[in-house]
């Protein structure tokens, strides 16, 4: 199908919204959000295979003197850089006697662990092990085969995106108390878009879902949602776009432009376990990256304000998390008391 709000290219990026309709007048859209179409989506992105690959963090918070570091289902795990600029990590615990290599230097591509000196420099030594890491240039990720419990894969999935050198990219973590599968499935829900984000988002229709016939190329086929929507700027300001979501890895929800301004622009929201809190409760990380893009001839003098947009994408990006975590941690408490409907 094609969309007749975005076969052409607008002369601005900005819509006036002709006859806005207030939050409470919008058509509901509780009878299209089935729970089993939910449910049928999140098993599909359940069975992909992720070669036992987790997301760490922001390659850019790698950094030369101190180690990025992270949980990842209960195993500490520690990254840094060498002196060449290659990442170089494994546990976070160190051989020695324990020390949280979390907590130690990084002294000309060596860290040094700030209890006794133990020096490692990315190799086997004294009992500690490297792990396989990856740089996809926006994150960074682990691979942990006792955990995964997969065939390992030498990358992970990363979704194709725009060229970092004519775009920007910007990373949001936060961490909630509910199982990747709550955040996945609030991903996999667009229908709630202008319902429970007005601040973001109006005249949001979903267009296209899982399995639904008549789906083109540019379509959710049987592997996603496309959703029409406009992203509000202030006042009756919208950008209106196409966007389709599709989960190319059980903990991975994709979100890409197909049409409408920042063509080809992605938000990916990769979730990581962490592990139990004290109170015996899960606790999973939200990763998300934005990596935004366009032709027209202005973006490229907004890539110079790279820091200021990066801040703009981030507090975008936080104040939809308060809400969607709200969402994903409601779900799994309803879920952990047997209350969850259906």
């Amino acid at each position: 199908m094609t969309s007749r709000r975005h076969t052409q290219r607008r002369r601005y990026p900005l819509s006036l919204r002709r006859r806005p309709v207030r939050w409470e007048e919008q058509r509901p859209t509780w009878r299209q959000a089935r729970p089993a179409l939910i449910a049928e989506a999140l098993k599909r992105a359940q069975a992909r295979p992720s070669g036992n690959w987790y997301v760490v963090g922001a390659a850019r918070d790698v950094r030369g003197d101190r180690p990025l570091s992270a949980t990842v289902a209960g195993q500490e795990v520690v990254v840094w850089r060498t002196a060449d600029g290659k990442l170089a990590g494994g546990p976070g615990i160190c051989p020695h006697l324990g020390a949280p290599l979390a907590d130690s230097p990084v002294r000309c591509g060596t860290l040094v662990c700030h209890w006794h000196g133990l020096a490692l420099d990315g190799g086997p030594f004294a009992g500690w092990e490297p792990l396989p890491l990856y740089d996809d240039g926006v994150l960074v990720w682990v691979r942990l085969d006792p955990v995964g419990g997969e065939p390992p894969t030498p990358a992970p999935v990363v979704p194709a995106r725009p060229e970092l050198s004519r775009s920007v990219a910007a990373v949001y973590s936060v961490v909630g108390i509910c199982e990747p599968e709550d955040v996945v499935a609030n991903r996999l829900d667009p229908w709630h878009g202008a319902w429970f984000h007005p601040y973001s988002f109006v005249d949001l229709t979903v267009v296209d879902t899982p399995g639904a016939q008549g789906a083109d190329e540019e379509g959710a086929g049987e592997d996603g949602f496309t959703v029409d929507v406009s992203f509000k700027v202030a006042g009756r300001l919208v950008v209106p776009v196409r966007a389709v979501f599709t989960t190319p890895d059980p903990r991975t929800v994709l979100m890409r432009i197909t049409e409408g301004e920042g063509l080809g622009s992605v938000v990916e929201t990769h979730v990581t376990p962490l592990g139990p809190d004290a109170s015996g409760r899960p606790r999973t990380a939200v990763v998300e990256a934005v990596v935004a893009a366009s032709e027209r001839p202005g973006f490229a003098a907004a890539r110079a304000l790279r820091p200021v947009l990066r801040r703009v994408m981030t507090a975008g990006a936080a104040r939809l998390w308060r809400d969607d975590l709200a969402y994903a941690e409601r779900r799994w408490l309803l879920r952990s008391t047997g209350r969850f409907p259906g």
